[in-house]
């Protein structure tokens, strides 16, 4: 079982696939860490709790007969503020009284099969209800009534273990919750990497690596999306470690809203980890009988570097947290009108547009930002979600008519959390946006945020976009979100519940992607976030995909791609080859093959050159396609790593196949280019299918491949398919 209690030892074991976490129960019911790592058959674990002897100023804990236990120097499991440790706390919660002193004890647990599912929260799923196995951990403070529930799952198939909290009021006052994390870790060494993704509007999701030093490291959003900064993903690699060795530990926050991830090394040179929704700028009352919900933590442990936690983290996205039509269904290859056209076209420039993309391959049109209100620049009409018929002559059902005509499916772009201040819907409803009464409202992007904290707020967009939707054969939906929340208010929440805000945003979001995902199944959903500053779990639960970067240089793109692909599938990584002048047509779609794949860029515009190019890349997306989006990624070489060259690796699962692909980066006077594979099955014979040379899995992952060529240059790629011989 994954699962399992030693009643006379009183440790919680749960077993993933490869990795063991263990908990104990100690004296007066507190909770303490044991171990997190790789996978153990017995649980003799109490011992590794011991700390030794704590200095005087570490208080006692009341009535405690063991003189050296204190909570200030255990690993707690889930660690409270203000009743003695003095690290990083994990809840605090204020009572009736304004105190912050927090104190919960065991009082009792549950484990049973399969996984429940969060009120109002994405997070992972069980197919079938043998696939994981849940633990729930009841605690209590006794002062306050907060019965706190530690949730854990263990799926059996991949090493991942999830966790969230809920918080129930089960006395006879209010309180205030001021902090919850998701998850507290507790590793017995600060001897670790950090590894984060960080970034900037276009340069999103860069891999960034630093040791842990004494004190706390941090990672964080409050802008009221989990941002193009920082993304909530954090790994711990050993200080050995690398790509393929040591022990690495990943975790992911399922939520896309203001989040934290802070992590202390102490004066022991151990390491917690507290992960969950930024305390700043957040708190929630829990009336009497009133519950609140975490969101949840995803955890991933790997014994062999940063590449297995990667593929760990692909194949539990993949398989238990994209949902849908589309989990599994082979998205189009579209080409999007934006960097064509901007907001200069109309109904025939659309058709023109899906009769040259069809003749290049490609099978879905999307028509981009511009098509409603009176949009034709970007200073109005958000929220306004009608038809511009003086744009689109004849109305949305024959521009659509036609292009499917061409053999061509139909997308389309929305914003459905923003508002301009020139649009009939703020004339309106000037207080639905989000703002503080009395303060002026600081626009971006010349637009306002919607308060989506509001139910007629969201049912009107909802109204709105179902209008069209249902009465429009549309196959795809590109759901933007550009700019970040300052001056966050909502006319509908009290003194009490202002700082509960930032989280209902993000549950009011949530909702109305899950009613209008839920009532168009059949739709093709994209997230998108000014390219990737909203690329998280949270949003694939909804949309199986995400726009990764406005950036579509194809050098530039390779440090973003790279970066996301720490946790992130290549299903999930909407990529595009584009007009970019630093490369060719064969290395933007190498590039852009990593991905979802597509186009952006006018197809008029085009020389025959290019086109004969284009349809040989779109054939190759096709051939390609199953490898990619369901093979396991090997990250050769990275962009950072080398100045001249990056490299990687697609290989099926039952190691049939494998697709390697070099990006030249830069010129250099010595192009040696020998690279040794990954992931291939050392006994198979594979076939070069350019040249039909023979190679054993073991030459080409142990001697490895001399993919040498002296006619590259700058922006020139190589791609190699191997096929089981």
């Amino acid at each position: 079982m994954p699962i399992t209690f030693n009643e006379e030892k009183r440790i919680f074991k749960i077993d993933s696939l490869d990795s063991t976490y263990a908990i104990g129960i100690f004296e007066q019911n507190f909770l303490v860490h044991l171990y997190y790592g790789k996978k153990i058959p017995d649980d003799n674990l109490l011992k590794l709790a011991y700390r030794g002897g704590f200095a005087s100023i570490s208080p006692n804990v009341a009535g405690c007969s063991d003189n050296e236990f204190s909570l200030d120097i255990q690993p707690m499991e889930y660690s409270c503020n203000g009743s003695g440790d003095f690290r990083l706390a994990a809840l605090s919660i204020k009572d009736s009284g304004g105190h912050t002193t927090t104190d919960i004890r065991y009082i009792g647990h549950r484990i049973y099969n399969g996984k429940p599912k969060l009120d109002g929260l994405p997070s992972t799923y069980c197919n079938t209800d043998d696939e994981a196995q849940t633990l729930e951990i009841d605690t209590l403070d006794s002062f306050t009534g907060a019965k706190v529930t530690l949730y854990y799952t263990a799926f059996k198939n991949v090493s991942a273990i999830t966790q969230s909290v809920k918080v129930e009021n089960t006395g006879s006052e209010a309180f205030e919750i001021e902090k919850i994390a998701s998850c507290c870790i507790n590793l017995p060494s600060m001897n670790y990497n950090m590894i984060n993704l960080s970034g900037v509007w276009s340069k999103e999701r860069t891999v960034e690596t630093r040791h842990l030093a004494h004190g706390i490291q941090s990672v964080a959003s409050k802008r009221g999306s989990s941002s193009h900064n920082h993304n909530p993903f954090v790994a711990l690699v050993d200080d050995c470690g690398s790509e393929d060795f040591g022990n690495a530990y990943g975790f992911n926050l399922v939520y896309s809203g203001n989040f934290a991830i802070d992590i202390e090394t102490d004066y022991f040179e151990c390491t917690r980890l507290v992960m969950g929704i930024n305390p700043i700028d957040f708190t929630w009352v829990v009336e009497p009988g009133e519950s609140f919900q975490s969101p949840e933590a995803v955890m991933v442990y790997s014994d062999c570097g940063t590449g297995k936690m990667s593929r760990t983290f692909h194949e539990l996205y993949s398989e238990n947290l994209i949902r849908g039509t589309w989990k599994k269904k082979k998205r189009p290859l579209l080409i999007n009108s934006w960097e064509g056209s901007g907001f200069d076209f109309d109904d025939n420039t659309l058709v023109r547009y899906a009769k040259q993309a069809k003749q290049l391959g490609c099978e879905l049109l999307v028509m981009d930002d511009g098509w409603f209100g009176y949009r034709n620049r970007d200073d109005s009409s958000l929220g306004d979600w009608y038809v511009n018929e003086n744009k689109l002559k004849g109305g949305l059902k024959s521009v659509i008519e036609r292009v499917n005509a061409e053999g061509m499916e139909f997308g389309i772009w929305y914003e459905p959390e923003m508002i301009s201040p020139d649009s009939d819907l703020y004339r309106a409803h000037p207080d639905w946006c989000v703002h503080i009464e009395g303060r002026p409202i600081s626009p971006a992007r010349q637009q306002y945020v919607l308060d989506m904290t509001r139910k007629d707020v969201r049912d009107n967009i909802f109204g709105q976009m179902y209008d069209v939707l249902s009465k429009n054969h549309i196959a795809y939906v590109k759901w933007d979100y550009n700019r970040a929340i300052c001056e966050a208010g909502s006319m509908q929440l009290d003194k009490a519940h202002g700082k509960e805000f930032f989280h209902r945003f993000i549950l009011g979001t949530y909702e109305l992607m899950d009613r209008i995902t839920s009532a168009f199944p059949e739709i093709l959903f994209e997230s998108c976030s000014g390219g990737g500053g909203r690329f998280d779990p949270g949003m694939l639960y909804y949309m199986p995909q995400a726009w990764c970067s406005d950036n579509t240089d194809p050098i530039e793109r390779l440090t973003i791609q790279f970066g996301t692909s720490m946790c992130y599938p290549a299903s999930a990584m909407g990529a595009h080859v584009s007009a970019s002048k630093r490369a060719g047509i064969k290395t933007k779609s190498a590039v852009a093959m990593a991905g979802t794949f597509g186009y952006e860029l006018d197809p008029n515009e085009m020389s025959e050159e290019d086109k004969a190019l284009v349809k040989t890349e779109s054939e190759k997306f096709h051939k390609y396609y199953n490898v990619i989006h369901y093979g396991e990624l090997y990250r050769l070489i990275a962009p950072t790593d080398d100045e001249f060259k990056c490299a990687w690796s697609y290989v099926a699962k039952n190691k049939t196949e494998a697709l390697v692909t070099v990006i030249i980066k830069n010129n250099t006077p010595h192009r040696f280019l020998h690279i040794r594979l990954k992931g291939l099955d050392p006994d198979k014979m594979y076939r070069d299918n350019d040249t039909d040379e023979i190679y054993s899995g073991a030459l080409l992952m142990n001697a490895g491949f001399n993919f040498t060529d002296g006619g590259l240059e700058m922006g020139d790629s190589i791609v190699k398919y191997f096929t089981q011989a």
